[in-house]
């Protein structure tokens, strides 16, 4: 099933449609606007407020302006979709949250769920302000397993404690989904949760430890929280009578083996709508 996030470039089009968001069935549906603030965690180019370890290098803005980036996300806003911006740095997030802020005080719609596609780099004014405006944080859940040797390197450990912040965006409140970032980061969502939970590299170096969270919220994030990212909480995301009966039968529980072999857990069954496409 699959729920589109359409590129800006799209929006006059979808407009002279007059399509928006949630248009389609439960197969497919479009979603939000996708607007492109920044660049890569992983290849170093996120919008940063202090340079890469070691450089003078901030990243890049790839949205141009600021004033181009606020424009962006009034248009989509004011068109009625929910507005989706790939933003990862700390300075990339900042400037987005003005941006929405002045679009949603300009005109407020009621449950946009406005999402910050990845929300890499996070300090505390940047949680507050997310909480406070309701808006999504959609990160990355396999990097620390993927990418984890660049993270040092590239961030230091202190700034590692901030980023792919699942525990504080838990904590305070906001509401936080799985999201893998394929082909950037593996798909496979028992890695994920693997990651969330451990914050372990491949080579098994723990990197943030402050932001592990729990098997039973690593599950959460991938289930109902992320059916709520698409507004599909009444759709999918847990065994409830009247849903879609989308789910997997799996070898083993993932909240009792060791956490470092979550993703090692066979799959055993895949159904979908109630029937089973995949048997092992």
């Amino acid at each position: 099933r699959v729920y589109m996030l359409i590129t800006y470039e799209y929006l006059p089009h979808l407009k002279a449609l007059g399509l928006k968001t949630g248009f389609g069935n439960e197969w497919l549906k479009v979603g939000g606007v996708k607007i492109i603030a920044d660049g890569a965690i992983a290849g170093r180019t996120a919008f940063l407020s202090e340079p890469y370890t070691g450089t003078q290098d901030r990243g890049i803005f790839v949205a141009g302006s600021e004033e181009s980036l606020h424009e962006a996300i009034w248009e989509a806003h004011q068109a009625g979709f929910q507005v989706c911006v790939h933003a990862n740095g700390d300075r990339a997030i900042t400037l987005t949250l003005e941006g929405l802020e002045k679009a949603l005080q300009r005109l407020p719609r009621q449950d946009p769920r406005h999402r910050l596609e990845h929300c890499t780099v996070v300090n505390p004014d940047i949680l507050q302000r997310l909480k406070r405006l309701k808006l999504l944080a959609v990160p990355f859940g396999s990097y620390i397993h993927h990418h984890g040797e660049k993270m040092i390197p590239c961030y230091g450990p202190e700034r590692i404690e901030w980023m792919f912040a699942h525990r504080s965006f838990l904590d305070y409140g906001i509401p936080v989904s799985g999201s893998s970032d394929n082909p950037c980061g593996p798909y496979a969502p028992l890695l994920a949760i693997q990651s969330c939970v451990t914050r372990k590299s491949a080579a098994g170096e723990i990197l943030g430890a402050k932001q592990r969270i729990s098997v039973a919220e690593a599950l959460y994030l991938y289930t109902l929280a992320s059916a709520y990212a698409s507004f599909e909480e009444n759709l999918k995301g847990s065994l409830t009578s009247g849903k879609l009966a989308d789910l997997v039968v799996l070898g083993e529980d993932p909240r009792r083996v060791n956490p470092d072999e979550i993703k090692d857990i066979p799959v055993e069954m895949t159904l979908v709508g109630g029937e089973v496409k995949y048997k092992a």
